[in-house]
């Protein structure tokens, strides 16, 4: 459990960085499209016998670069990206597990296994999680810029292109480690149900994000304490813990 509140406090802090961008450029869908892709690296380590989160960060990376590249050829239909790379990466998830023979340790990444944890994993988490925190400091005002308006954000002589190759790298390297802990199904809940109840109550981009955060941390902690006490899944419980705040922040608060 230790291991499970260290990881699941980090990914609280590094996920609504990460899902702040994505909600603001109309990319809600990205954190499913790479989840489900990173099955496919799950599957193809449990098969080769290589650590499967390793496997999970290489085929989401590739799936991120992926979409970039898709985009680009069809910017009228960008969105399209999201869906083709989801679907390859299902489908290829789907023949792979055909050849796991552990079908459980395959199944523990559907719905997460936080509480399971490997030294290995606990490391690598760690080491994304700072940097990711680091790039996301240094490229502040420049993911804030693209967020709002990327053609504005380019006419200022902002690096668009260099810093959208940066962000889809974190954001592949977020998506497959938390796709371990919370699983790969709901990961994208937890890039968007923190911001979207930060946005009822903050008045500013930077108070979206703190608040982000701090949302993001305590629904970890009280969905990580009721699974304990309750033998729930932590992943769904964290996300469910978050979906009940939304609800009953979007009753109460109407404006």
């Amino acid at each position: 459990m230790r291991k499970a509140f260290i990881v699941g406090i980090l990914l609280a802090i590094i996920v609504p960085c990460i899902g702040i961008i994505v909600v603001l450029k109309r990319l809600s869908m990205i954190g499913d499209a790479l989840s489900h892709s990173s099955l496919a690296g799950v599957a193809a380590g449990l098969v080769f016998n290589i650590n499967p989160v390793l496997g999970a960060v290489i085929v989401s990376l590739i799936s991120a670069l992926s979409i970039e590249f898709i985009r680009k050829r069809i910017p009228k239909y960008s969105e399209m990206s999201i869906a083709i790379i989801m679907s390859a990466g299902v489908g290829l998830a789907g023949i792979l597990s055909g050849f796991v023979k552990d079908s459980a340790a395959f199944n523990s990444f559907l719905f997460g296994s936080i509480v399971a944890i490997t030294d290995f994993e606990l490391f690598m988490v760690i080491g994304i999680s700072i940097l990711v925190i680091i790039a996301f400091i240094l490229l502040y005002k420049e993911l804030m810029h693209i967020a709002f308006d990327e053609e504005g954000a380019r006419m200022v002589g902002i690096p668009v292109k260099t810093v959208n190759f940066i962000f889809i790298i974190l954001t592949a390297f977020t998506v497959s480690i938390a796709a371990r802990t919370v699983g790969a199904l709901i990961v994208s809940s937890m890039m968007v149900i923190p911001v979207a109840c930060a946005m009822k109550f903050a008045k500013s981009y930077k108070q979206t994000v703190l608040l982000a955060i701090l949302f993001a941390v305590v629904f970890t902690i009280i969905g990580l304490s009721l699974s304990y006490y309750m033998g729930l899944k932590p992943g769904s419980t964290i996300v469910l813990c978050g979906v009940l705040f939304l609800i009953l922040t979007l009753i109460i608060r109407k404006d």
